[in-house]
């Protein structure tokens, strides 16, 4: 029996092994080309690089290369992405989050449920699309992109078809968020520090790695603010869900189970946990520094890999209507976002 586990142990690893070497030839080329001054003085870091260079690749060679590297390359973009988020908390101390505090809770509280109800409304009044798809692209654009969508599948019972839907849109307009968020930032600077427009960032955009991305090519206090407010933003995702959980219980006809799987965002409480250790200085500075080192890489594969595996055939495949949902909440995540954003900032100030 044991000879059989292990057997099939390495059988899986060498499976990741193809997916996970190809995203770290693509994260070797963006820290390289991500150090040169061209690059960096067009504020195209490693990380953006990464999932550009990642989204080039995806949609022109990746018919040839899937068969072999897509369990790596999910691997990588999933559980590398984790673990790198969570080894991000040696970048920060508990003082840093402490800062983003009270203002980014409030920040990520108002963007949160203004956006989800934004997505009910618009999606079944305007879009006439059907409640569950309304409700999970929603949730992705809210709170954490395509991971809060795969949490939430369970507790509204969605087929896998809308799972797929919500998961397109959120990947499509989180990328171009990515894109749109450094680009904006020298008209935008003069009402923004760094670090609320970090916050912003962490307040509005889709999934963490987008953040990590935008973030990082603002600046390195930019990065910290974003991630910061992401995780409080993520850590939202289990209340949500029991929020969501009671809501489908409240509409299920008499008699029918309602609701499913509360997911737990263990690495966001993992992330804190870290940054906590760092603040005491429990590790030597050489070990914090290779940790850190890690972490770059770490990310900028799970970048690799989130480029990879975004392809511009999902936009056939979503149709018109939840395309149309997905582009008005990002609009309202900018604008509205953003004016959520400078309100609280500056009635806390």
């Amino acid at each position: 029996m044991t000879a059989l586990t292990l057997s099939d142990s390495g059988r899986s690893l060498r499976q990741l092994v193809p997916g996970l070497l190809c995203s770290a030839v693509i994260t070797g080329l963006a820290l390289y080309a991500g150090a040169l001054p061209a690059f960096s003085r067009a504020g195209l870091s490693a990380l953006t690089l990464a999932i550009l260079s990642g989204m080039i690749i995806g949609n022109t060679l990746w018919p040839r290369l899937s068969p072999r590297c897509e369990p790596g390359v999910l691997f990588a973009k999933q559980h590398l992405l984790r673990l790198g988020i969570i080894l991000y908390g040696f970048r920060l101390t508990f003082g840093q989050i402490a800062g983003v505090g009270a203002s980014g809770l409030l920040i990520d509280i108002l963007t949160l449920s203004t956006t989800f109800m934004l997505a009910c409304w618009l999606g079944q009044r305007i879009f006439r699309l059907d409640r569950q798809t309304s409700w999970l692209i929603g949730a992705g654009s809210s709170i954490c992109g395509a991971a809060a969508i795969l949490a939430t599948e369970p507790v509204v019972k969605a087929e896998a078809s809308k799972v797929t839907v919500a998961i397109a849109t959120v990947v499509i307009f989180g990328t171009l968020s990515m894109v749109i968020y450094p680009l904006l930032w020298p008209w935008l600077a003069a009402w923004f520090s760094p670090q609320t427009y970090g916050v912003f960032i962490g307040s509005t955009v889709h999934e963490v790695a987008q953040v990590v991305a935008a973030g990082e090519a603002i600046s390195p206090d930019a990065g910290n603010a974003a991630v910061i407010a992401k995780m409080l933003r993520v850590m939202m995702l289990a209340p949500f869900l029991l929020l969501i959980a009671a809501r489908v219980k409240q509409l299920a006809p008499a008699g029918e189970a309602a609701g499913g799987t509360i997911t737990v965002p263990w690495f966001a409480l993992l992330f804190v946990l870290v940054a906590i250790i760092n603040s005491f200085h429990l590790l030597p500075a050489v070990a914090v520094d290779a940790l850190v080192t890690l972490d770059t890489v770490l990310l900028t594969m799970a970048m690799a890999a989130l480029g990879l595996t975004t392809h511009l055939s999902a936009l056939k495949q979503a149709g018109i209507r939840p395309l149309l949902l997905a582009l008005v909440l990002l609009v309202w995540l900018i604008i509205g976002g953003g004016a959520i954003n400078l309100a609280v900032t500056y009635l806390l100030a």
